[in-house]
């Protein structure tokens, strides 16, 4: 893997996020469902579930070791080839900019980042402490940069959350984030208030039950949606079904294609 490889996929995923269609990422957590995705003609990029992975090595979400984390996003590296791969490295860990040369070494180009709704002139610096990460390293890195403002809001009113969403976001985007992750289930008021107030194609959602379809979120110019730990539970939903189906002497249904 060369570093012009490296340059050259992440420029292609930002470009993704500033293209008129939305960027539609159906999230992974190893390397046989990153397989099952990437054979998928529509896959322009992957995007790492960092719940899913965790989930898949026994930890809750935000606790696996980033060791653990950095061996698997590899892993899905290598089977990617050319398709950029963007990963969730829950809150950047200890020292973000550690997490980003670490990531970077590994063949991510991109990367979700949670705030945790931290204080806000300490969540804009570790943004920035990862942008300076990477620009070292020569990568024009596509950091999504998470704020939890919405789903860590509390009792306080959605208008202010949505305030401080974008007054986060502004600051990220001014820090060098790629785009803001405003994860929640919006409305299309919502969104668009967000989209007004932090910029076209700067917004990035999560396609949580409940929240708008993708073409709605493209209309209203979102750059990017991803579905986060729900892909893995629509594939553990139809496994555990299909289990109880065999349990009740059922069979494997003729359909099933040999995706492993």
């Amino acid at each position: 893997m060369t570093d012009a490889s490296l340059a050259a996929r992440a420029q292609r995923l930002r470009d993704l996020y500033a293209a008129p269609e939305i960027l539609r990422v159906a999230n992974v957590w190893d390397v046989v469902s990153a397989k099952a995705v990437l054979a998928l003609p529509e896959t322009r990029a992957l995007a790492t579930a960092g719940h899913s992975i965790a989930a898949s090595f026994g930890y809750e979400d935000g606790t696996i070791p980033l060791e653990t984390t950095l061996d698997m996003i590899g892993r899905i590296v290598a089977v990617a080839g050319e398709i950029p791969v963007s990963a969730d490295l829950d809150d950047g860990y200890d020292d973000p900019a550690d997490t980003i040369r670490r990531a970077i070494a590994v063949g991510v180009v991109g990367a979700n980042m949670e705030d945790r709704l931290r204080p806000f002139d300490e969540s804009v610096a570790r943004v920035a402490a990862a942008v300076a990460a990477a620009d070292a390293e020569g990568v024009p890195f596509a950091l999504n940069a998470r704020t939890d403002a919405v789903v860590r809001g509390g009792e306080r009113p959605l208008a202010d959350s949505i305030d401080d969403a974008i007054a986060r976001g502004r600051a990220f985007l001014d820090a060098g984030a790629t785009s803001v992750f405003v994860p929640g289930v919006l409305d299309a008021e919502a969104t668009a208030q967000l989209v007004a107030g932090i910029g076209e194609r700067s917004v990035s959602v999560i396609g949580l039950p409940g929240a708008l379809a993708a073409g709605e979120y493209e209309r209203l110019g979102v750059a990017r949606i991803s579905y986060g730990p729900l892909t893995q539970r629509v594939a553990l939903t139809a496994f555990q079904d299909v289990t109880r189906s065999l349990y009740a002497d059922g069979v494997i249904p003729a359909g099933t294609r040999a995706l492993n």
